[in-house]
């Protein structure tokens, strides 16, 4: 299975997208996160999600498989062309690793007694 996926519906003259992918996160702990954004094609993402975090690429992977199973069931296919919204994906990245980050280092030096 790819690290990447592109799936596409046409309905009523609409064409929607769900692009996929699949990436490390940050503190090289071997955790892995599948992101999804989805719209109509052409145009900004209306909905950009994050799963995980997963034990390793292949666990990734499975899940995305899962999806691309149910969402060929309602008529999805798998689109060739370059993904577009690859920066929308790779903010939502920046933005859990930085979430994960600032949680890590909640704690205090110096608690009060």
């Amino acid at each position: 299975m790819t690290r990447n996926l592109c799936l596409t519906r046409q309905c009523l003259g609409l064409v929607t997208r769900i692009e996929c992918v699949i990436r490390p996160l940050a503190g090289e702990n071997g955790l892995w996160t599948l992101l999804c954004a989805a719209g109509m094609s052409g145009e900004q993402p209306s909905a950009i999600k994050a799963q995980g975090p997963f034990h390793g690429p292949l666990v990734a992977e499975s899940v995305l498989s899962a999806i691309a199973d149910c969402l060929a069931e309602q008529g999805y296919t798998e689109a060739f062309d370059p993904p577009i919204w690859r920066l929308h994906l790779q903010g939502e990245l920046r933005r859990i690793n930085g979430t994960r980050c600032r949680h890590l280092g909640d704690f205090q030096f110096r608690p009060e007694t």
